[in-house]
C-alpha cells in the first residue's frame, strides 16, 4: 500500500510518498500532483516528516528514514553512493562514477542522478559539474542553491 503526506517546507509543499517499509518517493511543488485534501500516514511518513522538518530547523544533517527506491542496478549504485556525501559538501558527477567503480560514467551517473526519486535525504543536490558549476535539479536551479545555501556551502 502506498501512502502520502504533504509537508509545507521553506522550499514550498513537499509531496511525500511511503510504502509501510520505507520512504519511495518526495516530490517537489512544480512535479507534485494536487495537494492532499486527506493525509494517510504510516510511521515511515512520521519519521520523514520529522526529519525534513529537523532538516529545514538546521537541526538535522543525517537522515536515518528507511528509504525504498527502484531502479536499474546502476541508478541504485548512484542513489546509494548520493547518500554518503557529507552535508554541506559537494562532489562532481565524475566523482560519484569513482565512487561506485565507473570512472568513465559520469555521464550516465548524471541521468541517474536525475532521476533519484528521494531528493533531499538522497542529496543529489550536492552534486556539482566537474568545473564546481551549478547543474541541473530536478526541484530546478533555485532549489539547488537554496538548500545548499541552508547547508552552508558557499557558492562562489
Amino acid at each position: 500500500m502506498l501512502f502520502q503526506q504533504s509537508l509545507m517546507t521553506p522550499l514550498g509543499t513537499l509531496q511525500l510518498e511511503a510504502t509501510e517499509q520505507g520512504l519511495s518517493a518526495i516530490r517537489f511543488p512544480h512535479s507534485a500532483a494536487q495537494p492532499l485534501d486527506t493525509a494517510e500516514t504510516t510511521p515511515v511518513l512520521d519519521h520523514a516528516i520529522e526529519e525534513l522538518t529537523a532538516y529545514f530547523r538546521s537541526a538535522l544533517t543525517v537522515f536515518t528514514v528507511p528509504l525504498v527506491w527502484t531502479g536499474t542496478p546502476f541508478q541504485e549504485a548512484v542513489w546509494s553512493a548520493l547518500t554518503h556525501i557529507p552535508y554541506g559538501q559537494t562532489v562532481s558527477y565524475q566523482e560519484v562514477a569513482h565512487a561506485i567503480g565507473r570512472p568513465q560514467s559520469a555521464r550516465p551517473v548524471g541521468g541517474a542522478v536525475g532521476r533519484n526519486p528521494l531528493p533531499i535525504i538522497v542529496p543529489c543536490h550536492r552534486v556539482m559539474g566537474s568545473n564546481g558549476a551549478l547543474t541541473g535539479f530536478t526541484g530546478g536551479l533555485e532549489f539547488k542553491v537554496s538548500l545548499l545555501n541552508h547547508e552552508g556551502h558557499s557558492l562562489s
